[in-house]
């Protein structure tokens, strides 16, 4: 059944500088009143079906917007029951889950997903807004994990001590169409188009990205940048009719994974390199996601142990992106400049002990 259908062109127009809201979750809910029959009740029979998750919060306009202008376009219907408080849609094997708590807490909504419908969750996306001390307005990817942080710690934004999400093989081929996207639609240089270090929760047990709009309330509630990250994953995800993007299980052979550990939370020596064409990543380690304890290191003194959680948290994000991308080769990239002598040498060490070979950026180019 089609539901909704609304000429892009026009669209586009209305949303352009808009901060107004949507209304299309109503006018899609409106009909799901309507069908609690039969067909309803046929809909949430457990199947097979594997199926792609994308997660919005109502409680935030930059999570709640990109979820509307993306049910604003064709062949979405009501989705299954899922739980009182939420409410979902589908198109084809996409379905779009909304809530009304903040996006970090909701712990484990592909499992839930699965054991109440029956279907097989293959990936996790979530929209939501992105906060920085800059204020600058930005489009940003970004994994999701804390694996830096010790047991009995207490996550400042979800997640669980240690945890790293599997990242998903997406991330590299949609910062790249974001890139495009963003342009066509004049948002650039206005918006940083950029990556994000793993941060944050919630938990998930299925390949997961975040999609975010920063980076102030002005900036979250712009409906043309909602509609640059609902066409994002409208391409994407290939419910145009188009191939989908970044499909690792179609386009892995051979293909190298970047690993990138230290530099900054925007990643920019990790950037430089996954803006090229063809370059996948997994996690992205910053420095603050490295916790190494000085013990004299700087003094000169070696053969000290190194304290901090840094091995654990290479360890984590090194053992779910090798999940997240089976097969492929994954490669350690640092962000050498980042680090003191003694750091740098203790990670390179570290990674030699794991066997986890280290790359310069030439060596994820595909000849």
């Amino acid at each position: 059944m089609l539901v909704h259908r609304f000429p892009f062109h026009v669209f586009h127009r209305v949303l352009r500088y808009s901060t107004k809201p949507l209304s299309i979750v109503s006018h899609i809910n409106s009909s799901s009143h309507q069908r609690k029959n039969k067909h309803t009740q046929q809909q949430r029979q457990p199947t097979s079906m594997v199926t792609t998750l994308v997660v919005a919060t109502t409680s935030d306009p930059a999570s709640i917007n990109p979820a509307n202008a993306l049910l604003a376009m064709p062949s979405w219907q009501p989705g299954p029951l899922f739980q009182d408080d939420m409410k979902s849609f589908v198109n084809e094997g996409v379905r779009v889950l909304l809530h009304g708590k903040s996006i970090v807490v909701e712990d484990d909504l592909d499992k839930r997903w699965e054991e109440i419908t029956g279907e097989v969750v293959d990936e996790v996306i979530f929209f939501s807004k992105h906060t920085a001390v800059s204020n600058k307005p930005a489009l940003t990817v970004h994994p999701i994990g804390v694996p830096h942080l010790r047991e009995g710690d207490v996550p400042p934004q979800g997640g669980k001590p240690g945890w790293a999400a599997l990242p998903n093989p997406r991330m590299g081929p949609w910062l790249r169409h974001l890139r495009k996207l963003a342009q066509s639609h004049n948002l650039v240089p206005e918006f940083e188009i950029t990556l994000e270090a793993t941060h944050h929760g919630p938990l998930t047990n299925k390949p997961t990205m975040f999609l975010e709009i920063g980076s102030t309330e002005d900036y979250w509630k712009r409906q043309d940048a909602a509609q640059v990250m609902a066409q994002l994953v409208w391409d994407g995800l290939g419910l145009g009719g188009g191939t989908d993007l970044g499909n690792w299980s179609r386009e892995n052979e051979k293909k190298k994974v970047l690993l990138g550990i230290g530099g900054g939370h925007y990643a920019p020596r990790h950037m430089d390199v996954v803006l090229k064409d063809d370059v996948w990543v997994g996690h992205l380690l910053s420095g603050y996601s490295l916790p190494m304890e000085d013990i004299n290191q700087s003094k000169g003194q070696t053969n000290v142990e190194i304290g901090g959680t840094w091995r654990e948290s290479i360890k984590a994000a090194y053992e779910a992106t090798k999940s997240a991308f089976p097969g492929g080769e994954i490669i350690a990239h640092l962000d050498h400049k980042s680090f003191k002598g003694w750091q740098r040498n203790a990670i390179t060490g570290f990674l030699a002990e794991q066997n986890i070979k280290i790359g310069k950026a030439n060596n994820f180019i595909e000849n």
